[in-house]
Order: C-alpha cells, then sequence, then structure tokens
C-alpha cells in the first residue's frame, strides 16, 4: 500500500518560517514526481510546488515564488517544502503528492495528474 506522510506543519505569525517533509512508502519512488497542494475550506486543491524525479527541475505558483523552496532528493522517496516569510493567505492545509510519468512543465501543476496523495498537515498563520 502506497503512504504519504507529511510532518511539520503548525501554528506561526505572520513573517515566521515553517519547513514541511513528506516521505513516501510502499512502492520505488526513484522516477516519481513529488510535490505540493494546499487546500482552503471548500476549494479544490491548488498547486504550491513541485520537483521532478531528479530534483532538477523545479516549479512554483506564483503566490509562493521567492518564499517558498522545495526540494526532492534525487531519485528518493521524501520531498520538503521550505516556507519562509508566511502570510495569514498561506493559511491551508498542505498536501504531498506523487506523480508517475510526469514530464512535461505544463503539468507538474495539474492535481489531476498526481497519483499519489498525503491526509495532509495544517499549516496556520496569524497575523
Amino acid at each position: 500500500q502506497v503512504q504519504l506522510v507529511e510532518t511539520g506543519g503548525g501554528l506561526v505569525q505572520a513573517g515566521e518560517s515553517l519547513t514541511l517533509s513528506c516521505v513516501g512508502s510502499g512502492r520505488d519512488f526513484s522516477r516519481l514526481a513529488m510535490g505540493w497542494f494546499r487546500q482552503y475550506p471548500g476549494k479544490n486543491r491548488e498547486f504550491v510546488a513541485a520537483a521532478d524525479w531528479s530534483g532538477q527541475r523545479i516549479f512554483y505558483a506564483d503566490a509562493v515564488k521567492g518564499r517558498f523552496a522545495v526540494s526532492h532528493n534525487s531519485g528518493g522517496n521524501t520531498v520538503t517544502l521550505q516556507m519562509n516569510s508566511l502570510k495569514p493567505e498561506d493559511t491551508a492545509a498542505y498536501h504531498c503528492a506523487a506523480a508517475i510519468g510526469m514530464k512535461y512543465s505544463n503539468t507538474f501543476s495539474d492535481r489531476a495528474r498526481y497519483d499519489y496523495w498525503g491526509q495532509g498537515t495544517q499549516v496556520t498563520v496569524s497575523s
């Protein structure tokens, strides 16, 4: 059974930092892209950041560019999200995701292309 488990969520004040981590198990993750989506109550999950299987091709949503950094160990089963300069609008449930056979740049932000999902970890940023 494939599992993705996120850790690192919590409550912080605006301007502070948090690091989220995700570990996958249950299959070989060496050729899977991994990334992060976030979900606001009553909304669909939206793309935050992702990396290809090698960790060399990295993609960010415009809302987090320059503040968040994603890293994926090459051919491995972990992905982290370093979140700096957090804002109240970053408050959401953050979900780790993994995708098989991701190649094209315009697909990394498409939640429908991801095959595996974690349960999510809550991030709350107070003003």
